[in-house]
């Protein structure tokens, strides 16, 4: 199929348990998410994310584009100023961008990594 509809990702339950944030500098972050997987495409990870609040590092090896549809938090990449993002906010991420995220309000997010 080439069109995939997830519908409803704001109240989408239940998503499956990909477990706490092992580099947690505060706080006990846990994750959640579903993966989608499009048919020929499978070297593009997209889905659903989820994470409780926190504060924790993550280095973003590959290229990333976010849209938040539920939360609150900031990232500060590595030298730079804070990103404050909200829900309804969408963010691109170079390759190897490392930092530190601050979640505030349990986030929910659609990601496609490529």
């Amino acid at each position: 199929m080439k069109v995939q509809v997830i519908k409803q990702v704001t109240t989408l339950e239940p998503l499956e348990d990909w477990g706490a944030v092992t580099a947690a500098e505060s706080g006990n972050p846990k994750t959640s998410g579903l993966q989608i997987v499009i048919s020929g495409r499978e070297q593009i990870d997209t889905g659903v994310f989820d994470c409780t609040p926190g504060i924790y590092r993550r280095g973003v090896e590959q290229a990333e584009i976010m849209h938040f549809v539920a939360g609150s938090g900031s990232f500060t990449e590595d030298g730079k100023d804070s990103i404050h993002f909200r829900a309804g906010d969408t963010l691109f991420f170079e390759p190897d961008t490392k930092g530190t995220w601050r979640i505030d309000e349990t986030i929910r997010k659609i990601y496609v990594i490529f």
